[in-house]
Formats: C-alpha cells, structure tokens, sequence
C-alpha cells in the first residue's frame, strides 16, 4: 500500500499544511489519494491568528478534505471543539476514546486506499507522544498502522531539540523515518535556518527537505508547494514497507 503517517514536533508546526500539500499534489498529477486524521480537537476555538475554523484557514479535517476531494467528515471519525489534546477533549466531552475503535477507523481507511490504490496520508495528533486515549498515544497508532513516517518541524529557533526528540522517539519504536520538512521555509532563508536545516540532518542522520509558505488555503496552492517535496519516492517506501516477504 502506498501510505504516510504525518507526525510533528509539537502542535501547530505545519502538520496539517504537509498532509495537505501531500495529498493536493499527488492529486494534481493524477494519483488517487485518500485523507485520515483519527481525532480533531479546536474545532470551537480561535486560531493563534484569532481565526475561528470556518475563516480563510478551514479546520483540519476540512483542508484535508478539499486537498484529497472527499467529505471532511470521512477524513476525522471524532471531532472535538476543545483545543486540547484528545483524550482530554474527549473527558470533557463526556466521552472516552476507546483505542480499538480508533485503531480500526484508522485501518479501515488504510484498506479502502489499498482496494482502490491510492495513496494514504494519516496525519497525527500534537506530537508523537501526544495521549489520542489515557493510555494510547500518536506512537502507538502509528508503530500499529506500520507506514513510513515524516516529522513536520518549525525551521527557526529550538528546533534542533524538538526535532531530534521527535526522531529519537520514533527510532525507538522501530518507526522507519523517510525525512524532516521543515516548514514554513522562508523564501530567503537566514543563517539560523540554514544551520538548522544542515543540524538536524547531521545529527539525526535524516534527509531535511522544506515546504514553503502557503499564503492561502486553495488546492492550487497546496498542490503547488507539495510537488516541490520527493513525494514519489516517499510514496515508494509505502509500498515497499508492506511488500510481502
């Protein structure tokens, strides 16, 4: 199966953008492709731009639906307003997210991709070690799911450390790491994205590629960005991933 798992180093790194890209431009050249977020929380809360969702920037699950041409509500089985992370938002919800649920939402969009041979793009939740249940985190989904993996991270200031945390911690898992997209990349990068970018590939042993900034949330757009980034060979190493033996 052709497949990604998204994570980031942390929330509001450009996740969401990536996954987007991703899926506009393998689109865009004439590839099907399907979106999977298994939980949405801030759906009732305003951006850091003091955007509410439903503004110029949609919500997750919707940018991720436009980007893939399917119903938003088909990408993210829950859906949260609370912007917390979702085993809280669930509780103050009154509800509990129950792990084999989430698990098999997630598999079931993985075997309609492969049935109809798309391309898979499962974006995360937070970070890697974000709880998605009291005691079952993004890791878990992803060590189950078995894709390849790319780390979404700020390219300036601190993200040396988060980055190669977020390596570390996958590593760990057995989580086979394709790259590092650092992202928004500036069109005129400074000295300390430069040395971040050659940083973190040096020492996390990692191919770094960049995602530029996206001024507007239109596929177009997003298509645009996303066929700058190696998405062929990434989708690659999906399909050898789950090659039989």
């Amino acid at each position: 199966m052709r497949g990604l798992f998204v994570t980031g180093t942390d929330t509001g790194v450009g996740k969401t953008v990536l996954s987007a890209a991703l899926l506009a431009a393998i689109a865009a050249a004439g590839e099907p492709v399907r979106a999977h977020k298994p939980v949405v929380t801030g759906l009732g809360e305003e951006s850091p731009s003091g955007e509410q969702p439903g503004g110029e920037w949609p919500a997750d699950h919707v940018l991720l639906g436009d980007a893939a041409g399917m119903p938003a509500e088909q990408v993210a089985p829950l859906r949260y307003e609370p912007a917390v992370s979702p085993h809280l938002a669930a509780r103050l919800a009154g509800e509990r997210i129950d792990p084999p649920r989430l698990l098999e939402a997630a598999r079931t969009a993985a075997t309609a991709a492969a049935a109809a041979r798309e391309t898979l793009i499962v974006e995360g939740v937070g970070g890697l070690l974000t709880p998605l249940a009291d005691d079952y985190s993004v890791r878990d989904l992803a060590v189950a799911l078995g894709l390849p993996m790319l780390i979404a991270a700020r390219a300036g200031l601190g993200t040396i450390n988060h980055t190669l945390l977020t390596l570390a911690a996958a590593r760990a898992a057995g989580l086979q790491v394709l790259a590092v997209v650092l992202t928004p990349w500036p069109q005129h990068p400074g000295v300390i994205e430069r040395s971040n970018r050659e940083t973190i590939a040096r020492l996390g042993e990692i191919e770094v590629e960049t995602l530029g900034h996206v001024q507007r949330p239109t596929v177009d757009n997003l298509a645009r960005v996303g066929a700058e980034l190696p998405w062929r060979d990434w989708a690659g190493a999906g399909l050898r991933s789950h090659a039989p033996e």
